[in-house]
């Protein structure tokens, strides 16, 4: 597997013109990658310790809409600039792109502070938290996506006619699978020459539905995996004429994705998850850990689903949660605990959706559970049997629940600051607000002629 480039190896190959465009990211809130393209040279010469991006890049919606009502970024303050400082340790190929290199971005002020609202500082700020605790956070996080024949400038026109790009369901299916290779071959090849520790590749559980596995990591660094591989599976799917998609849900009648995460924590080495001589092999530590995350779901789920299709998908009988349990290797329930008994025991998160932003998610989870160890919380017993049934501890439902969630938890607001926590709120604001201004096919199909 190809590691990350050095400089000095990026140098090397710009002089032989192996090389000569840099791609220079920063991750926007919606987990996308944002930035320029530089001649190589250029790179080297002035912006290999910063360049400049416009400050809207993180007040944007999906489609780049300038949204008003942020503090941060406005037409009153200019929309003014961030600074963007590449992150040598990111710099890597990008195989499927002739000649061309990729680097990561943090998002500074230009005094050099970090820009307490990009995604990427956000995580690296509960990063930092968990390692004075003398913890390192280890997550893995998987990515399940639909292929659907055609490219999405070709569905502009209207949406009803997407097809997958398989007709059944090849859910582990070999045979079924193979019509899947002209993108999932080149994806697992392509990230794994970028770096990227892919496993494999599989069927999920709809027609045309998908799931990329990439190996643990250490927090950010498994982010950053998460946001290549979806962009590179977008990339590469385009080339084929096809799309992917990440959208939580695009059908009433099939299955949502998503993109649970797993994480530990180490400390020396060592799973501190694991405690061989306790039921479940399971120690105290990550029982606290566990309960936090349980006492703060509802604070935390803006971030693992942030539009409003995202609470789509939140559908009995779905494999996707509906209610704030955990459980021992039951996929009914918000929070599985996986590999019970062994050193790989860990929790895994089954919230987020396949839209999710992977800094923000795993963030916020770690906000979660750093605070259970704070507190010293105790856990219950894990649940037994149908995760759907009961009305109790549910998950929010919609988007503005989710929001109003967030806004009134002191929690959030103590791990990340009043000015975060009110940003995040106003995307979420912008998205409603956006919607609600909107006329669907569903309303003219509903009542063009009966109203």
């Amino acid at each position: 597997m190809t590691q990350t480039l050095s400089l000095a190896d990026l140098k090397q190959q710009v002089e032989t013109g192996a090389i000569d465009t840099v791609l220079v990211c920063l991750v926007d809130m919606q987990g996308r990658l944002m930035g320029k393209r530089m001649h190589a040279a250029a790179f080297l010469e002035m912006a290999q310790s910063k360049t400049h991006c416009c400050s809207y890049l993180l007040a944007t919606d999906l489609v780049m809409a300038t949204s008003e009502g942020f503090a941060a970024t406005n037409w009153q303050t200019g929309y003014g600039d961030y600074v963007m400082k590449p992150d040598l340790g990111t710099l890597r190929p990008v195989p499927w792109a002739e000649g061309t290199v990729l680097v990561l971005c943090d998002v500074l002020h230009d005094d050099g502070r970090p820009v307490a609202h990009s995604p990427r500082q956000m995580l690296q700020a509960q990063i930092a938290r968990a390692e004075a605790m003398g913890l390192t956070p280890i997550m893995a996080t998987e990515l399940e996506f639909y292929l659907f024949q055609g490219t999405a400038d070709q569905h502009r026109g209207g949406f009803e006619t997407l097809q997958p790009i398989t007709s059944t369901n090849s859910d582990y299916a070999i045979l079924g699978t193979a019509q899947d290779e002209p993108v999932m071959r080149p994806v697992r090849n392509h990230l794994r020459r970028m770096g990227v520790p892919v496993e494999g590749s599989k069927g999920e559980a709809d027609a045309g539905q998908e799931e990329l596995n990439i190996t643990h990591a250490g927090a950010l660094a498994c982010a950053d995996h998460h946001t290549l591989a979806k962009h590179a599976i977008k990339e590469i799917a385009r080339q084929q004429g096809l799309t992917a998609s990440f959208l939580a849900k695009w059908h009433p009648d099939r299955s949502g994705s998503s993109a649970h995460v797993h994480q530990s924590l180490m400390r020396g080495g060592q799973n501190v998850f694991f405690e061989a001589d306790q039921p479940l092999g399971k120690s105290a530590l990550m029982d606290h850990y566990m309960a936090g995350l349980l006492k703060y779901a509802r604070d935390t789920t803006l971030f693992m689903a942030p539009y409003i299709n995202s609470y789509k998908r939140f559908t009995p009988g779905t494999f996707a949660p509906t209610r704030i349990v955990w459980a021992v290797d039951n996929r009914t329930s918000a929070y599985r605990l996986c590999g019970a008994g062994t050193r790989g025991v860990r929790v895994e998160c089954r919230l987020p959706g396949a839209d999710m932003n992977p800094y923000l998610a795993q963030a916020a989870l770690l906000a979660a559970g750093l605070r259970g160890i704070e507190e010293k919380l105790t856990l219950d017993a894990p649940f037994e049997g149908d995760g759907y049934a009961g009305e109790d501890a549910r998950i929010p439902t919609t988007l503005t629940e989710a929001r109003a969630a967030l806004l009134g938890s002191d929690m959030m607001r103590a791990a990340f600051g009043d000015a975060v926590v009110t940003h995040y709120a106003r995307v979420a604001e912008w998205e409603l607000e956006t919607f609600e201004r909107a006329v669907t096919d569903w309303e003219i199909a509903r009542g063009l002629e009966r109203a």
